[in-house]
């Protein structure tokens, strides 16, 4: 029987499914002569490389996304709460 190939490419995008160690999983972070993503150490696709500054970028937008929809948004006021949480009925008037 044939064994299947753990590493390789199909559609163009990489897949690596050897053992990884843990020199590989750094080096594979840290790649200064090369772009933003580079091949994963392990599965399928790309990641980020932290070498390059692009990718910091990515990590503090992402960051902050996170940190903005954790408080509840930038627009999220005690008074648009205090509406939102009223069950009441609501009016809707329709002009012709």
């Amino acid at each position: 029987m044939e064994e299947k190939p753990s590493s390789g490419e199909v559609l163009g995008i990489p897949y690596n499914f050897e053992r990884p160690s843990l020199g590989r999983l750094l080096s594979a972070y840290w790649q200064p002569d090369e772009g933003m993503l580079v091949q994963k150490p392990f599965g399928i696709g790309y990641t980020l490389n932290l070498a390059n500054w692009r990718s910091w970028v990515v990590v503090a937008v992402a960051a902050g996304l996170y940190a903005q929809q954790a408080d509840g948004g930038v627009f999220n006021t005690s008074d648009e709460t205090a509406e939102a949480d009223d069950d009441g009925p609501v009016e809707v008037v329709v002009d012709d």
